[in-house]
């Protein structure tokens, strides 16, 4: 029996993988030039900020989440984006397809147009600082993010904790 003398077609590359860019201090748009003049896919977020000065009103856009861009650069050339000096570090994407669809949602939210803010994630028993108001200072635990009615304060020698309310946008998340 003779083999089949079809050639067969070598499989498509593989897409280079995303990854998240943390680039230097007020570096992002810099970042984005150099990956356009590279040819790299790359995504950063861009919101309208509006500042009011005493005699005058600027527009300019500004980083969704400032620091980082996401990019999709070849491996072999991506030694050319760390010789420009404008990248902190990089962090690889570990779950692509959640990574996409999350990536999705915000170029949407970001093209819809609508205010929005940059808030840091807060799970349940997340350990947090109050950065506002008459709790200024006090550390905690977060209580149930998706009910927000708080944080914890632990008083331990008692085995016993404090529920206070603070506003979302005072908690700072701590490591």
């Amino acid at each position: 029996m003779a083999a089949d003398p079809s050639p067969t077609a070598p499989p498509p590359p593989a897409a280079e993988p995303w990854i998240v860019c943390h680039t230097k201090p007020r570096c992002e748009k810099k970042f984005a030039a150099l990956m356009v003049a590279e040819h790299f896919e790359h995504y950063l977020p861009l919101v309208l900020s509006v500042r009011r000065y005493q005699h005058q009103t600027k527009r300019f856009t500004k980083p969704l989440f400032p620091g980082y861009v996401f990019a999709r650069a070849p491996i072999e050339t991506r030694s050319r984006i760390f010789q420009q000096d404008l990248l902190a570090r990089v962090i690889t994407v570990a779950h692509e397809e959640l990574f996409l669809r999350q990536l999705a949602d915000v170029k949407a939210i970001v093209a819809s147009g609508l205010e929005l803010s940059v808030h840091p994630l807060l799970t349940r028993g997340r350990r947090v600082r109050v950065t506002g108001g008459p709790l200024h200072g006090v550390e905690g635990f977060v209580d149930d993010p998706a009910h927000p009615k708080g944080i914890v304060v632990s008083m331990d020698v008692l085995q016993q904790g404090l529920l206070v309310r603070v506003p979302i946008e005072n908690l700072q998340p701590l490591p």
